[in-house]
């Protein structure tokens, strides 16, 4: 979230595979204006909407119970300026999601977080920054 800084000023985020919903809640609190979570596991759901709930941030989220992948099929282009991913590793999301990115750049930035290992395409002007075994894949939206 540091390296995004001034970039998280009023936007609208989009959370993908959001679990507990960590990234989005960070990104309001550094100055986000709305973050729309998206999240199968009912479990998942419900500590997204306690934390929203205790942090009194309900009217700055919108969370969305469903497949991720299905969710940004239907985005149009722009539709927010910043889209989080922490998708389950190994199982071709990182992958998936950067190529539908390709076709439809629904943000005008995606970060992805896969495993080092985890095949991902190599659009033009992607940026990566490695943690351990972890990579953080940066995709603009083309301009």
């Amino acid at each position: 979230m540091a390296a995004l800084g001034a970039d998280l000023e009023g936007a609208t985020v989009l959370d993908l595979f959001a679990g507990s919903g960590a990234l989005g809640f960070e990104a309001l609190s550094r100055g986000a204006e709305r973050v729309v979570f998206v999240e199968r596991s009912r479990g998942a759901l419900k500590g997204i909407r306690d934390n929203a709930e205790l942090l009194g941030a309900e009217s700055e989220v919108e969370i969305c119970g469903g497949d991720a992948m299905e969710y940004v099929r239907h985005l149009e282009a722009g539709a927010f300026d910043l889209a989080l991913a922490d998708p389950p590793y190994g199982k071709g999301f990182a992958e998936r999601l950067i190529e539908a990115f390709g076709v439809v750049p629904f943000a005008s930035q995606l970060w992805v977080e896969h495993r080092k290992t985890d095949a991902t395409p190599d659009p033009p002007g992607l940026r990566q920054r490695s943690y351990g075994d972890t990579l953080i894949s940066i995709v603009e939206a083309k301009t």
